[in-house]
């Protein structure tokens, strides 16, 4: 089968969030990169999380917590400059770390408060790492031979061994997928919408993002959490997804999940899981569903240890992995509601 004839990737954004449910908290959290020494410099990344009540549907709230970070990082994805505030004690020591999976074990073991207070902060620096990774999909939608800039920035013996370390690292990248095909394309994902996740009817649903002209990157998260007034059940309906400024105007999606969930208010048991693909990349991509339903009957507090066991490589997707990853925040935000 040509990649001329395989089934399209999903491509229907599920924006804008819906309105605040009632009696409901909502956690959004950000991450908005820009260059502002152009495409050779640094990337600027600021990061914001907020907590939300909601005691009647769509009108204003409390907030509860908000927290926010300012963060340079080099064309390797080293850290060189961070802020936050609030500011944790032991915050400098990321200086120096790399975006990626083991910046994620360096912010567990030297910022262990934010993890153990399941703070929104947290949930905003664990997305560096993925945030590093995907961002420069931004300068796509600005220079259409940007690939092929890429790779001659690299040289082939470089190119080919980044393509090759990306082999079997998701389920969508399995080799023998239409992903893995020695070249990076971003023909697949240009034509998916992304929108604006923010709801003009809702003027409150989000924290401030920060908006910028020229090349940009964002990747936003929502966490909707209820109690449903017949069953009892704790529900929580939670977003996320991986957006670019066009040129042209606008946004577009690279990545974008929902899940919806249902749990024991007690146990903390997952009851059930249904997790939604809106826009990904390829067509092999949703078939990363399938696994992660197993997470029913899950823990919440452990389910970001369940994630890494059950769902690692080529067993998950690495954007659905964090998005259920995330979901180890909801009994704080149960804790909220009572």
């Amino acid at each position: 089968m040509t990649t001329d004839t395989l089934p399209r990737p999903p491509r229907q954004t599920a924006n804008p969030a819906p309105i605040r449910p009632n009696h409901s908290v909502r956690r959004t959290s950000s991450i908005d990169v820009s260059w502002p020494d152009g495409p050779e410099g640094e990337r600027l990344m600021i990061g914001r999380a907020r907590d939300y009540a909601t005691l009647t549907s769509g009108s204003a709230g409390t907030v509860l917590h908000e927290a926010e970070f300012q963060a340079r990082l080099s064309q390797d994805k080293t850290i060189t400059a961070i802020t936050a505030d609030p500011a944790p004690a032991n915050l400098q020591a990321l200086v120096g770390e790399r975006g990626g999976g083991h910046l994620r074990m360096v912010i567990r073991e030297r910022l262990p408060e934010l993890l153990a207070d399941a703070s929104p902060l947290y949930l905003a620096l664990d997305d560096i790492s993925g945030t590093a990774l995907v961002s420069a999909f931004a300068w796509s939608q600005w220079y259409p031979d940007w690939a092929d800039k890429f790779r001659q920035s690299m040289g082939d013996s470089e190119y080919e061994k980044m393509l090759d370390q990306r082999r079997n690292i998701c389920w969508g990248l399995q080799d023998g997928n239409s992903g893995v095909n020695g070249s990076i394309s971003t023909n697949n994902i240009a034509e998916a919408d992304g929108g604006d996740l923010r709801n003009p009817a809702d003027p409150k649903g989000w924290h401030a993002l920060s908006d910028h002209e020229g090349p940009g990157f964002r990747r936003a998260r929502r966490i909707d959490v209820w109690k449903d007034a017949e069953t009892g059940l704790i529900c929580v309906d939670s977003a996320f997804q991986d957006t670019a400024n066009m040129k042209s105007g606008g946004r577009v999606a690279i990545h974008e999940y929902s899940l919806a969930i249902t749990a024991n208010p007690q146990s903390l048991e997952i009851l059930t899981l249904e997790p939604t693909a809106h826009i990904l990349p390829f067509h092999e991509c949703p078939g990363a569903i399938v696994n992660a339903r197993k997470l029913a009957g899950s823990s919440l507090p452990a389910i970001r240890e369940t994630v890494l066991a059950d769902l690692r490589g080529p067993q998950g997707c690495t954007h659905l992995n964090d998005a259920l990853r995330a979901l180890a925040d909801v009994p704080r935000l149960i804790e909220y509601l009572r």
